[in-house]
């Protein structure tokens, strides 16, 4: 069975844990890279990373989005939305169905 990770600062997400979520608070961008490569190595299909923590995390991110599993999903952090996960997933659309239906 596959499990469920959230990463990001502590404040951001702690909440899931309430929710059944492996959570993995970090504090810099190079924990964020560390925890994110022993997270894809272990039984994790989802992993929820809060997109203040994105752009450091770029290369990581795009090395493994071609991957059967983990899905990386950005979500918002504490400060709010960069608007990254959203233009993320429009993008993710417009290739599946050849138009921006968003």
């Amino acid at each position: 069975m596959y499990n469920i990770a959230v990463l990001g600062d502590r404040d951001s997400v702690m909440g899931f844990k309430v929710l059944g979520l492996d959570v993995f608070p970090v504090e810099h961008a190079e924990e964020a890279r560390t925890t994110l490569h022993k997270l894809a190595k272990e039984n994790y299909a989802v992993i929820y990373l809060t997109e203040q923590l994105a752009p450091s995390l770029e290369a990581e991110i795009h090395r493994y989005k071609d991957e059967l599993t983990p899905a990386i999903i950005l979500i918002p952090g504490k400060e709010g939305s960069l608007g990254i996960g959203m233009a993320n997933v429009s993008r993710a659309v417009e290739r599946a169905i050849g138009a921006d239906i968003l």
